[in-house]
C-alpha cells in the first residue's frame, strides 16, 4: 500500500521496499507541520550554503578542515560521533589536534558523486537523465580541484592520466547505477545538501548535512542519504542507520516532525536500505548521544583519549602518532585535570 510520501515522490522504481502505513506513534501531519517540514532549515540560505560546503568537506576528508587553534569541541556531527565510537584517540587527532590527513580516492569520488547528484536537480525533471548526469562529472571534478587543490595529489604519479580515467569511469558507473534505484524525473526534493543544527535541552548541539529531503504534500518527510560504497551485511545495518537516526533526531527536535522514512541508497552495490522511525527510536538515540558527549567531555577535560584497535587501524593516517603502533601523540593542547574512574568507559560505546 502506498502512502502519501510515495505517491508524491514515487522514486523507488520497484527497487526499495514499499512504505507501510504511517506509524501510529508518529505525529500526524498538520498544516503547521507541513510548513515546518518544507522549510526544515536552521539557518539562512547563505549561511547554510557556506557551512554545508565546509561540513561536507570536513566529513569526507578531515584534512579539508581549516586549521584553527585547539579548542574544546562544542558540537557533534554523525561523522565525529562515529570517530569517537570507533576510536577515541582518532577523534582527538581529528577534532582536538586537527592532524592533517591525505585525501583518498574513495572519499574524493564520494564527494564528486554527491555533487553530481545534487546538481542534476537543477535541470528540469524531463532532462534528469543518466547521460546528462554523467556529463556533469568533468565540470564537478574541475570545481572540486579548485576548491580543494590537495585532491590533485591523488593523481600526481599518473602523468598519462590512466588512473584518473579509470577513477572517473567508476564515478560514472556509480551515477548510472543511481538511475536503477531512483527516478529523478519523478522527484522534486524540498532540500539538497541541507545543513541542519539543533540544540538539545541538555545544551548539546547536533549538526550535520543531509543529502536530500523529500516532503509530501501532507507534510511527511523522507530523509535520503547516498552512499558510494556497498550496503553492509544485515548484522551491521544498525550501525549504518545510526547516521540517519541522528539526522532524524535533529529534524524532530528542530521542527517537531518525526521523519516518515529514512532511506540509504547504496550506489556501490545497488541496494536501498529503509527504516521508518518512531519517537521511541529517536529518544534512544538522544540518550546515546548524551552519554557519548559526556564521555567526550570527560576525555577533553582529562586528556585521556584511549586508542581502540580494530581492523580499521590499517587505513588510519595517524599510526605514527598512535601508541598501538609505537607512536607518540602530539602534546595535548588543552588544559587537563586529573582523570576520574569514569574515564575508563571510553571506546565501549556502540552505534545504538
Amino acid at each position: 500500500m502506498e502512502t502519501s510520501i510515495e505517491g508524491a515522490v514515487a522514486d523507488t522504481g520497484g527497487s526499495a521496499a514499499p512504505v507501510d502505513p504511517p506509524v501510529a506513534a508518529a505525529p500526524q501531519p498538520t498544516p503547521a507541520a507541513t510548513t515546518a517540514a518544507a522549510t526544515v532549515v536552521a539557518t539562512t540560505a547563505a549561511a547554510t550554503a557556506t557551512t554545508a560546503v565546509a561540513e561536507r568537506a570536513a566529513d569526507a576528508d578531515p584534512a579539508a578542515t581549516p586549521q584553527r587553534a585547539a579548542a574544546p569541541p562544542v558540537s557533534l556531527s554523525p561523522s565525529r560521533a562515529g570517530d569517537f565510537m570507533q576510536c577515541p584517540l582518532l577523534y582527538r587527532f581529528r577534532v582536538i589536534d586537527k592532524l592533517p590527513e591525505k585525501p583518498t580516492e574513495a572519499a574524493t569520488r564520494g564527494t564528486l558523486v554527491h555533487a553530481v547528484l545534487e546538481r542534476l536537480f537543477d535541470a528540469p525533471a524531463a532532462e534528469r537523465t543518466a547521460p546528462r548526469a554523467k556529463a556533469l562529472i568533468p565540470g564537478q571534478w574541475d570545481r572540486l580541484r579548485e576548491s580543494r587543490p590537495e585532491v590533485v595529489e591523488l593523481f600526481a604519479d599518473d602523468p598519462e592520466g590512466e588512473r584518473l580515467a579509470r577513477w572517473l569511469g567508476e564515478a560514472e558507473r556509480l551515477v548510472e547505477r543511481w538511475f536503477t534505484l531512483e527516478d529523478p524525473s519523478r522527484l522534486e526534493p524540498a532540500e539538497r545538501e541541507l545543513f541542519v543544527e539543533a540544540e538539545l535541552d541538555s545544551g548539546l548541539r547536533l549538526r550535520g548535512i543531509i543529502d536530500r529531503v523529500d516532503v509530501a504534500p501532507t507534510g511527511e518527510v523522507r530523509i535520503v542519504d547516498y552512499k558510494t560504497g556497498k550496503a553492509p551485511r544485515p548484522e551491521y545495518s544498525e550501525g549504518a542507520l545510526f547516521q540517519m537516526k541522528f539526522y532524524a533526531l535533529v529534524v524532530w527536535r528542530l521542527k517537531k516532525v518525526v521523519p516518515r522514512r529514512l532511506q540509504l541508497v547504496y550506489l556501490g552495490s545497488g541496494d536501498v536500505l529503509t527504516y521508518d522511525p518512531v519517537p521511541a527510536d529517536l529518544e534512544r538515540v538522544e540518550r546515546k548521544l548524551l552519554a557519548l558527549w559526556e564521555a567526550i567531555r570527560l576525555a577533553t577535560e582529562t586528556g585521556d583519549w584511549r586508542p581502540r584497535p580494530t581492523k580499521l587501524c590499517g587505513w588510519c593516517d595517524h599510526q605514527a602518532h598512535c601508541p598501538e603502533f609505537g607512536g607518540t601523540p602530539p602534546p595535548y593542547p588543552l588544559p587537563v585535570r586529573a582523570a576520574g574512574p569514569g574515564s575508563a568507559a571510553q571506546g565501549r560505546m556502540g552505534p545504538d
